[in-house]
């Protein structure tokens, strides 16, 4: 008998019996996909903006009873970073327990923006401070942001602690546009183990709460997508979504530069019929990203992919809606730095109401967005002009989101060199000033070798003595485990290793193998 062939989206052709079976092989692929389990007793609420997250902030860390798990990429020292680090002073003079984790590369190092925070007794740790043994580890960035308030409570978003994304009239500069979440429910759970990730990556002691008993509250399903380096778990989500689309996929990113494989799944979406829809920055913060991204917008026009272009200050969300059913909020942006390098965090909602509100906000941004379109000639341009007189562009950012620019520059520059894709005219700028400065370089050292000599035996050298402690490291390891059939937390014989044996490169003080949630929730 000749097989029985039923196509992949037959739960919406009326088959009940098979539609469950594909819905529960979906459900399935996107937990292998995401690496995260589904939860189903939640609530979620958009927030939208600086106005419409930093006071809800500030108004949960007040009403704390318990413990807050405050986490950011930049907690910058400004008025806002003040605000925020004085709420949360106050909430561990009262005995609340505040732990703190920010990134040493995007936050403020002034060493008093801390003190009194600490002297109120909350726990601080910096993520991946430069360190000797590990050079090049400043590439990997805590890109989280989110909240977690008793257990009860949790924010994720993509807006960092900084003035920034509350504009300046005088310089007629608007609020960044971007996009947080509350969550209540189940997935805050997930939310904390998290945050523990990440405590322990900063090295330290295992994380330990005793949360509230778990109050179930309404429907929303809902899976919390903890990227760690390597894992790319919002990248295999984000293939998986646009390969199952069958109606709209409308996204929203700040630093787009998509791989081969992303673009092409778009391109095949919007070939077979689905409405794909891409909102970016008309300026970004990071000057090498614009040309970078606009680089792909003829691949993407061609197949019939819509691309719109934001026009106000900045546009700073990472979000997704698809089908009237999936969304997606956090802070991963839409390209390798996030995809594959750096700890992110988003939260993936299964909810037709939740997605509706999307849907509706997505349409809003369009309204101060101008769609690029292809001419008659076959060019890239922008369907209309933006009125002079409007909001001024975001012209800098923080030296950590650089990273992001950096990488995305040496997608470009290897694409030409391997030939691997075609470039757009509007990365001939990027190239001729890198084939200038390579042209400076070639002078330099044909005239004067040992300028470019010296820094290279320099870099080998602190390469080669990284790779050395870390060997040292390991035999030690090796000769301090526990036999090969002991008791389980049995230690070994001899002295304890060295304490730099269990730090993290960068993190300091005793690295843990593992974070430890205590959770009697069902």
């Amino acid at each position: 008998m000749a097989p029985i062939v039923r196509p992949l989206d037959a739960a919406y052709l009326g088959d009940a019996a098979w539609g469950h079976r594909v819905t529960d092989h979906v459900g399935h692929a996107f937990e292998r996909a995401a690496g995260a389990p589904l939860t189903g007793r939640n609530e979620v609420r958009m927030l939208i903006d600086a106005a419409g997250n930093f006071p809800v902030w500030l108004e949960a860390i007040a009403g704390a009873r318990r413990y807050i798990l405050f986490e950011s990429y930049i907690i910058a020292d400004d008025s806002l970073g003040h605000a925020f680090i004085d709420a949360l002073a106050a909430k561990a003079k009262e005995g609340v327990r505040v732990l703190v984790a920010y990134d040493w590369l995007g936050s403020t190092k002034r060493r008093g923006a801390w003190s009194a925070l600490r002297a109120a007794g909350a726990e601080i740790r910096a993520f991946n401070p430069p360190s000797f043994a590990s050079p090049l580890a400043w590439l990997t960035r805590d890109h989280r942001k989110s909240i977690v308030i008793d257990g009860v409570r949790g924010f994720v978003s993509g807006l960092c602690v900084s003035a920034t994304w509350e504009g300046n009239p005088r310089k007629r500069l608007e609020p960044w546009r971007d996009t947080g979440i509350e969550v209540r429910g189940e997935a805050v759970a997930d939310l904390e183990a998290a945050f523990a990730q990440v405590w322990a990556a900063c090295g330290g002691d295992e994380l330990v709460l005793d949360p509230a008993p778990f109050e179930p509250v309404g429907d929303t399903r809902v899976r919390v997508i903890a990227g760690t380096p390597g894992s790319a778990g919002t990248y295999r989500t984000d293939l998986l979504v646009a390969s199952l689309a069958r109606e709209y996929l409308w996204l929203t990113d700040a630093y787009f530069v998509g791989t081969a494989a992303y673009t092409q799944a778009l391109r095949a979406a919007a070939r077979d019929g689905v409405d794909v829809r891409l909102l970016v920055p008309g300026a970004s913060d990071i000057p090498a990203i614009s040309p970078l991204s606009r680089s792909g917008y003829r691949g993407l026009l061609e197949a019939g992919v819509r691309v719109f272009e934001w026009d106000g200050t900045m546009l700073h969300a990472k979000t997704a809606v698809a089908d009237h059913r999936w969304s997606r909020v956090g802070s991963t942006n839409l390209n390798l730095v996030s995809w594959i390098s750096n700890y992110e965090l988003d939260v993936a909602i299964e909810n037709e109401a939740f997605a509706a509100t999307m849907a509706e906000q997505y349409e809003r941004d369009l309204q101060r967005a101008t769609e690029i379109v292809l001419t008659p000639r076959n060019r890239v341009r922008k369907s209309d002009g933006v009125e002079a007189g409007g909001p001024k562009r975001a012209m800098s950012g923080s030296a950590g989101r650089a990273a992001a620019g950096a990488v995305s520059v040496g997608s470009a520059l290897g694409a030409a060199l391997t030939n691997r894709r075609t470039l757009g005219p509007a990365e001939a700028g990027l190239l001729s000033v890198v084939a200038a400065l390579m042209a400076a370089v070639a002078v330099v050292a044909a005239w004067f070798p040992r300028v470019v000599a010296w820094p290279i035996a320099f870099l080998a050298t602190w390469a080669g003595l990284s790779w050395a402690w870390r060997a040292v490291v390991l035999w030690r390891r090796r000769r301090t485990a526990a036999p090969v059939g002991a008791p389980p937390g049995a230690h070994p014989a001899g002295p304890p290793p060295p304490a730099g044996d269990s730090e993290r490169a960068g993190g300091g003080g005793k690295k843990s193998d593992a974070a430890i949630i205590d959770d009697s929730r069902p």
